[in-house]
């Protein structure tokens, strides 16, 4: 693999070929994608701070990392779903904020 933009455009044609696009708009089902994968991220800080008594420390923090890892790649791959310039897309916000904070 080449870059990461590599690596999410042959995840993003690995779902294609899979052809979960039978199963409605996929567009959508790959943004509501991000919710899901977000929400196991906050199942593993919580777990990680111990915050639910019932479960006590269920996670690690590397477990957070893992999951934080997959909410950025599932929203790189949705986006790269949306546009065919999902990198210049991400490169020019990236750019736009950080003109925001005055660090551009």
């Amino acid at each position: 693999m080449d870059t990461t933009w590599d690596g999410v455009t042959q995840l993003r044609k690995w779902l294609d070929d899979e052809g979960q696009a039978a199963a409605g708009d996929v567009r959508l089902l790959r943004v509501l994608k991000i919710g899901e994968e977000f929400g196991e991220a906050s199942e593993a800080i919580t777990g990680a701070l111990g915050a639910n008594p019932r479960k006590g420390a269920s996670h690690t923090w590397t477990d957070v990392e893992k999951e934080l890892a997959d909410v950025i790649v599932t929203a790189m791959v949705a986006l790269s779903t949306i546009t065919p310039d999902a990198e210049k897309v991400l490169e020019a916000r990236t750019q736009a904020l950080l003109e925001r904070i005055g660090r551009a």
